[in-house]
């Protein structure tokens, strides 16, 4: 840009030298020749217009960039693994054999047509033809084998995915045939291919030492865009991949800035620094949001509802190990009035862990009402007391304090959690809140260093399968949650059934029974049914929500032109 405007400059003062030289020469001459020298000067005016213009449109071509916000760097995007590692943006570089839709179903992408053998065991894709990686490697069978055999080389990292485990063997018949093997019929198996990791596709020569697990050279697939330069703290810059198989992208460039902090991505998109905020709340204060939509200078857009936020409560630690209290913790917490006060009404209350529109979840659960005077009975009759004069419960010498962990980058969480802990004070609950990066976050939820922390279900395609199929992996907060329950070896092979049946009406009713359960040991508190937020400048043109919530459709954005 900086050059552009540059030669604009230049260009500009040689046309205005151009036509006063042509002037000053032209007195100088008899009127014969004063036309002759009128028509160099026409002649200079139209070249220099015609040279000037070409900047403005070189100008024109390089603003088809795109600046959005994110509270942290893209990661090495490494399609294999997980956090740092953004999956927006592993979404962009990287591929999947089919690609998800709206409305459930999956349609042909890297694979172009797939049969299915009668016992649902065999999978043979046809690839398409002509697909190449951005460095300009081909995409053929061989690759594809190459990438899944980088996965289950790391199997223990992905077990969490029921696919991974379900995998036989992966064999390339031909350029264009790869023939995948199960041992057992797998219901979810296409949606699993959908997702943006790990079953995506790096070029076999930026794999370290044969695989991935342990790093990759460089981020190379075969999606619209190609990571070009990271800055860490600053911004990651992408740019549309040239040699890309379809339809290309209307920007030229994205760049992804660094801005941790909601009121500051909020000032740059006010301040023109960047075009778009997106994703699934917390990108900006829920006051921050209605003030901007209710403004005639941005686009907001307020998607469907596509996931759950909660908090999962820690069963194998004091004191949510209590039934009473993680039940109590149910009742006490006003979620219409959290809605209404803390998210303005862009969001809905949730009743249970999956909205009933989720497949399978639409089954009939009594929800946790609001009713704070059964919060308190339930404490009283488990021995849950107020000493007097005091506050906070107690029970044989130990207080009713409960450590309440979030992301302190996520305007939302912060909002919503400072909501709970005034209402489970009025409980007798004393409530402490962590604010802690999102690294730190994920570790707690790994380790189970919690006592309450916010997670979410993934929504689709992930709803409900993948998300209750991680719930058998340490790694997950869901596990950790979950660990302290009774009959949690029962949940863990209804699960291993569930994913693994292939009688529709035997998997409904084991859905039922693993939702009921999880329902009835009061292990989560679902909060609100969540949609995804869009901000924009009005030159972004029409915003669009993804099927994915992890993915930002930067492809169907165009720049209005003016």
């Amino acid at each position: 840009m900086e050059y552009a405007i540059k030669n604009t400059f230049l260009l500009i003062w040689i046309a205005l030298f151009s036509q006063t030289f042509c002037n000053k020469i032209a007195t100088h001459f008899s009127d014969p020749m004063v036309p002759v020298f009128m028509s160099i000067r026409r002649l200079f005016t139209v070249w220099a217009t015609f040279i000037f213009t070409l900047p403005l449109t070189g100008f024109a071509h390089s603003s088809a960039s795109l600046n959005i916000a994110w509270p942290v760097n893209v990661g090495e995007l490494n399609p294999h693994l997980y956090t740092p590692n953004q999956m927006f943006a592993q979404s962009m570089v990287y591929e999947p054999l089919v690609q998800y839709q709206a409305d459930g179903q999956v349609k042909p992408w890297l694979a172009t047509h797939w049969d299915i053998s009668k016992d649902g065991r065999v999978y043979t894709f046809t690839l398409r033809h002509g697909v190449r990686f951005s460095d300009g490697e081909p995409f053929n069978a061989q690759a594809v084998v190459a990438n899944f055999q980088a996965v289950l080389d790391n199997k223990a990292r992905h077990s969490w995915l029921e696919l991974v485990n379900e995998i036989e063997s992966i064999q390339a018949t031909a350029p264009d045939k790869v023939v995948l093997t199960l041992k057992h019929a797998y219901y979810p198996l296409l949606q699993e291919l959908a997702l943006p990791r790990p079953f995506r596709f790096i070029a076999p020569s930026q794999f370290v030492d044969g695989t991935t697990k342990n790093g990759i050279k460089k981020p190379v697939g075969t999606g619209p865009w190609v990571l070009k330069e990271t800055r860490y703290g600053q911004y990651d810059r992408f740019e549309r991949n040239p040699g890309y198989w379809g339809e290309k992208p209307a920007y030229q460039q994205i760049t992804v800035k660094v801005i941790a902090d909601p009121t500051s991505r909020a000032m740059a998109l006010q301040t023109g620094e960047v075009d778009l905020l997106y994703g699934v709340n917390g990108i900006v204060s829920p006051d921050m949001f209605d003030q901007l939509s209710h403004s005639k200078r941005w686009v907001t857009q307020v998607s469907d509802p596509v996931e759950t936020s909660m908090l999962a409560l820690n069963s194998s630690r004091f004191p949510t190990s209590d039934l009473s209290v993680r039940q109590a913790i149910n009742h006490a917490v006003n979620k219409e009035m959290l809605v209404q006060t803390v998210l303005y009404n862009t969001q809905q209350p949730a009743k249970t862990l999956f909205a009933p529109n989720i497949p399978y979840a639409d089954i009939q659960i009594q929800p946790y009402q609001f009713d704070l005077n059964l919060a308190r009975q339930l404490l009283e009759k488990d021995g849950w007391h107020l000493p007097e004069q005091g506050t906070i419960r107690m029970k044989n010498g130990q207080k009713l304090s409960i450590d309440l962990v979030f992301t302190g980058t996520n305007a939302v969480q912060k909002s919503i959690a400072e909501v709970i802990q005034g209402d489970l004070q009025q409980a007798g609950i004393q409530v402490s809140l962590i604010a802690e990066e999102e690294s730190s976050v994920f570790a707690r939820q790994r380790n189970g260093r919690f006592g309450m922390i916010f997670n979410a279900t993934w929504g689709a395609p992930y709803d409900p399968h993948a998300f209750i199929g991680s719930m058998r992996v340490p790694a997950h907060a869901d596990y950790q949650a979950q660990k302290g329950l009774p009959d949690k070896k029962i949940i863990d092979a209804k699960i291993k059934q569930v994913l693994l049946t292939s009688d529709a009406t035997k998997r409904r009713e084991l859905y039922r029974n693993i939702m009921t359960r999880l329902h009835d040991d009061a292990v989560y508190l679902p909060l609100i049914w969540i949609s995804s937020w869009a901000i924009a400048s009005p030159s972004v043109g029409n915003l669009h929500f993804a099927p994915m919530t992890s993915d930002i459709p930067l492809n169907q954005f165009k720049p209005v032109r003016n």
